[in-house]
């Protein structure tokens, strides 16, 4: 399967060099590889051409190819839509400036796991997976991508989404599922990959499965990390506009409670609180307490 790596850069040079030496060191070859620089001035189209105009060293791994456009855009989502349209994978992964792959390797232990992931759907007659996803690490702590290993879609909820997100760069997204739910929406600055994984994910029909491997290094200077009083005023805004009232309420009210029940139930203590909980029912049943 042919796997496009989208990549978005703006006047970060050394970001996008690590990016792009990463993606250039992979075992894997069948990438396309797609920059989309926003009209830098600092060095990085030299980048982009020192790496797409250089000769493959390994003649088995001629396949790749690097394609890429440098031109003003309207923001960060505007950036990803146009790699998107450039697209022709059947799965997309989007590697901004700065981030890098875990290992030279990881792309191809990936998709041998995505091929793994399709023939097992395949022989019980469903239909090949829209997302695959591992884990990545954020300033050399590792960071799961998922609450636990249960069910159709491995614990991807709603709860995952009231105060948290699918991690994006470690996430291979089928090609197609952007043509059905549609791209990402322009008008946000941060939380559009976390409106798409609603829409596709909770609120539509996306299958998703995460494997147990470190897939990339995340760079914590971009905007979804340092500015996250603009992150949760556009999650806020967008749970109101998505959730019905109803439904939102509950999850004002209990997401906590439900927290943890999952952090007592991780370290085995929800035994303990639930005997607790049973002797006050029958208390109450027996009118002992009120």
């Amino acid at each position: 399967m042919k796997l496009s790596i989208i990549t978005i850069n703006y006047n970060n040079a050394e970001g996008l060099r690590k990016t792009l030496s990463s993606v250039a060191a992979q075992t894997y070859r069948n990438i396309e590889h797609i920059i989309v620089d926003g009209g830098s001035t600092d060095g990085s189209v030299e980048v982009i051409k020192e790496y797409a105009e250089r000769p493959t060293p390994n003649p088995s791994l001629q396949g790749r190819e690097i394609i890429w456009i440098s031109e003003k855009d309207n923001g960060i989502y505007n950036a990803m839509n146009k790699g998107i349209r450039k697209a022709t994978g059947d799965y997309c992964q989007f590697l901004n400036s700065g981030d890098t792959l875990a290992a030279p390797d990881v792309t191809e232990r990936m998709m041998a796991e995505m091929d793994l992931v399709n023939a097992k759907r395949l022989s019980l007659n469903k239909d090949t997976i829209d997302i695959l996803y591992g884990d990545m690490l954020k300033v050399g702590i590792k960071t799961r991508s998922h609450r636990d290993n249960s069910g159709e879609n491995d614990g991807v909820t709603l709860n995952m989404f009231y105060r948290g997100c699918l991690n994006h760069s470690p996430a291979y997204i089928k090609r197609t599922l952007f043509e059905e739910y549609g791209l990402y929406d322009e008008t946000l600055k941060i939380c559009s990959d976390w409106k798409f994984y609603m829409q596709s994910i909770v609120l539509g029909k996306a299958t998703t499965k995460h494997v147990d491997i470190i897939v990339t290094h995340f760079d914590m200077n971009g905007i979804s990390e340092t500015r996250k009083d603009i992150l949760n005023d556009e999650r806020n805004r967008l749970l109101k506009e998505l959730i019905p009232q109803g439904i939102l309420k509950d999850y004002d009210r209990y997401h906590f409670p439900m927290e943890q029940y999952d952090r007592l139930k991780r370290y085995h203590l929800w035994g303990l609180v639930w005997f607790v909980e049973r002797v006050l029912f029958k208390l109450e049943k027996w009118g002992i307490i009120k």
